[in-house]
């Protein structure tokens, strides 16, 4: 695309031939469509977002985890105290001997899903990761690169080892009911969902289930499910030839009417109107 925004591999690496770097974002703003020179890992830790990438909303907040490839076009928008992290890195550059596309969805262009959840137990064992490897990147002595890139291995095999599907609820058994509770509502798109009967199903309190998921995400849990349901949506619209009542039905909505009203409230427009423009824009 003409006059696209590229962030470019001198402005994120201060060393020349530097593989690896760590660029906070505390909090992450509206960021404009953008590719890259290099490709990146984005761990989401709190709040929430819409990160749109390569065309494709997700409705992105705690436990979030991306693959992005350099070709990869991605933006930030209604952004709300998210906070994340990317992990930068140049293929070109890693030295380290590791097959590193075997660990790393999507590197060297094999078929990939760009998209996972970590649960808590891989978050505190990442942050721990990163938190080493931004120090070490910001070294300039003769073994600094090849100490980053060695951290950037253990953060890649830990992601790997704890990473899951998004509504892979059973891959959760062990982890908290938060992240319980999130991989559940990614999995209830198409059907109805009961906070009563989880509470019940997993022994908790429902009001300080609310109130942990609202500090921790920054939205309702009925808001959430809500953005996942209408990211999902426009996916559909965009990218298949249903009608939009079998696309309202399919994203846990039974009234095709209601399902317009409440598109058009979140988005801005009509869902006729939003396949329209995506397709005209594409």
């Amino acid at each position: 695309m003409a006059g696209q925004l590229i962030l470019r591999k001198t402005d994120f690496f201060p060393r020349a031939g530097q593989s690896v770097a760590v660029a906070d974002r505390y909090p992450q703003n509206v960021f404009a469509e953008h590719t890259h020179e290099f490709c990146e890992l984005v761990m989401v830790w709190r709040g929430n977002g819409l990160h749109v990438l390569n065309d494709r909303p997700y409705r992105i907040t705690r436990g979030d985890l991306f693959y992005i490839r350099a070709e990869d076009c991605h933006s930030y928008a209604s952004v709300n105290d998210l906070v994340l992290q990317n992990i930068i890195y140049c293929p070109d550059r890693l030295t380290l001997n590791l097959d590193w596309a075997a660990h790393i969805p999507g590197l060297n262009g094999v078929a990939r899903t760009p998209h996972w959840r970590i649960g808590s137990t891989g978050m505190a064992q990442a942050r721990q990761v990163i938190a080493q490897l931004e120090h070490e990147s910001g070294k300039a002595d003769p073994l600094a690169n090849m100490m980053a890139e060695t951290l950037l291995a253990q953060l890649v095999m830990t992601l790997k080892r704890h990473r899951f599907a998004t509504d892979n609820l059973a891959a959760t058994h062990s982890e908290t009911l938060l992240d319980k509770l999130i991989t559940a509502l990614s999995g209830s798109l198409n059907r109805s969902f009961a906070l009563e009967q989880f509470c019940e199903q997993e022994q908790c309190s429902e009001r300080a289930l609310r109130q942990q998921f609202r500090t921790q995400t920054g939205m309702t849990i009925n808001h959430y499910l809500r953005q996942l349901r209408i990211c999902y949506a426009q996916y559909l619209l965009q990218h298949s030839e249903q009608m939009i009542g079998e696309i309202a039905m399919q994203c846990g909505f039974e009234d095709s009417n209601y399902f317009s009203v409440v598109f058009s409230r979140e988005v801005g427009m009509t869902p006729g109107q939003w396949r329209h423009r995506s397709r005209v824009a594409a």
